[in-house]
């Protein structure tokens, strides 16, 4: 069986890979609503809809569809949906492998085929999203040598041991880069000098300057309002100052990575500890992640050269090989 498309609804964007063209679409998967006494109306998707964040009225709502890798609604995911494939002009009957997370239950999958059947594909697959990082890394997934990977994604982290394609034990942690969004808010909130933001600005002052170097020096002003009096207000953010936020999520990672490997038989363990632990995930570029685990974690450990991409990267790769891919599939 060949397939078209590789799609992956992350909790931060949606990527689309088309075979033989590669990376064709990569928006957030937003959807922004309109309420009105008729009722409700769709007023923008994707990179229009994360325009509106925060910068809306009261009728207008900006919201993911997908829930920690979960269709949380199914009518407006399917708009959403619609929207992209239009953009990148689909072929209806197509076929397609869907990335998802580790931990879905089989009544959530049902629902990524319920859905892309409304749209029109033939053939649909499910596959982990954590099995393609690895082919995206040149990591041999067939191999009977076990392997862990730590997807920190944008709703959610993947922590996962595969071998001999499939996965041995998993478990999805219900946060990921946009939890670390909303707790260095109420960080900012909760300070001395306190200044509310919305979310948009806690993500660029998360990209910009969230490190876990004890050392880093960065800093950058900051526009929201003043705390106590409401009325705008501007003020300098050190990584210093927030470090702590970014801290606390990643020691509940690697709490969660030792009980997995603790919890697995003598030899999967010392194949993991002699591969090392394979980070990816859009949170594993934060400046200082290298730093942090060495203080963290005594084994061996990989941080993802393109853990943004590297999904659909080995999505890519599985379209181009229809005997892997069928084998993973079965």
């Amino acid at each position: 069986m060949h397939y078209n498309y590789a799609i992956e609804l992350g909790g931060a964007f949606t990527t689309i890979y088309a075979k033989n063209q590669g990376f064709v679409l990569k928006e957030p998967t937003l959807v922004a609503v309109e309420t009105s006494d008729e009722g409700y109306k769709v007023k923008a998707v994707g990179n229009e809809a994360k325009k509106l964040v925060w910068k809306t009225l009261d009728e207008v709502e900006v919201f993911n569809p997908i829930a920690n890798g979960v269709i949380d609604n199914f009518e407006y995911a399917e708009i959403m949906l619609l929207d992209f494939f239009k953009k990148i002009k689909y072929k209806k009957n197509s076929n397609i492998i869907i990335l998802i997370p580790c931990g879905l239950k089989f009544e959530e999958k049902q629902l990524y085929f319920n859905l892309f059947e409304k749209l029109g594909f033939n053939d649909i697959n499910l596959v982990p999203s954590v099995i393609c990082s690895l082919i995206g890394q040149n990591v041999n997934v067939m191999s009977p040598k076990a392997n862990l990977i730590v997807d920190i994604g944008g709703a959610t982290t993947d922590i996962a041991v595969v071998n001999l394609g499939s996965i041995l034990k998993g478990v999805t942690i219900g946060f990921g880069g946009k939890a670390m969004d909303i707790a260095l808010a109420n960080a900012l909130a909760m300070s001395k000098d306190s200044i509310l933001i919305g979310l948009p600005t806690a993500e660029k002052v998360k990209n910009e300057i969230g490190s876990l170097y004890k050392n880093d020096k960065l800093n950058m002003e900051v526009m929201g309002l003043d705390g106590e009096t409401n009325v705008p207000k501007t003020r300098i953010v050190s990584s210093k100052e927030i470090r702590y936020v970014f801290e606390s999520f990643l020691e509940e990672i690697v709490r969660t990575i030792n009980v997995t490997i603790n919890s697995l038989p003598p030899e999967i363990s010392a194949d993991i500890i002699k591969n090392g632990v394979i980070f990816t995930g859009g949170v594993a570029q934060i400046a200082g992640l290298d730093d942090f685990l060495k203080r963290k974690i005594t084994y061996n450990f990989i941080i993802d050269d393109d853990p943004s991409n590297s999904a659909m990267i080995g999505a890519g790769k599985l379209l181009n090989d229809p005997m892997l891919l069928n084998k993973i599939l079965s």
